[in-house]
């Protein structure tokens, strides 16, 4: 059983109190430890375009703007063996699980963003 560092948990604080709660539920029993990457919560426009700038977004933040903006949407990463761990196999494993979680026990559909052509492993969002 796994639980969120203090850490992870601030850097959720103003997402959808829904997806706050999926998270919290998922790491208990999640296959892989995970946690929140610093961008990873609610985003200024300011902080969605630095994202964009470095080439890891196709959101600019002010055009185009990304689900984050509005607390929509959180990311997380694997922690496997001490560190943080963008595996594509770990990623997946913990997403099998956290879409599971937010289907069976809140009865919501999330997307996650590796079934997107423009792979974003990490990323989870509501569906509109």
């Amino acid at each position: 059983m796994y639980k969120l560092s203090k850490k992870s948990l601030s850097r959720l604080e103003g997402i959808d109190p829904v997806l706050f709660e999926i998270v919290k539920e998922a790491i208990k029993e999640s296959p892989i430890d995970f946690g929140v990457p610093s961008s990873g919560g609610l985003r200024t426009a300011e902080d969605q375009n630095e994202l964009f700038t470095k080439g890891v977004s196709k959101c600019d933040g002010y055009n185009k703007k990304s689900r984050h903006q509005t607390g929509k949407a959180f990311d997380i990463y694997a922690y496997v063996d001490g560190k943080a761990s963008w595996d594509t196999q770990h990623l997946t494993d913990i997403a099998n699980h956290i879409l599971k979680i937010a289907k069976d026990q809140f009865n919501v559909n999330l997307i996650w963003g590796g079934t997107w052509k423009w792979k974003d492993l990490p990323h989870y969002e509501i569906k509109q």
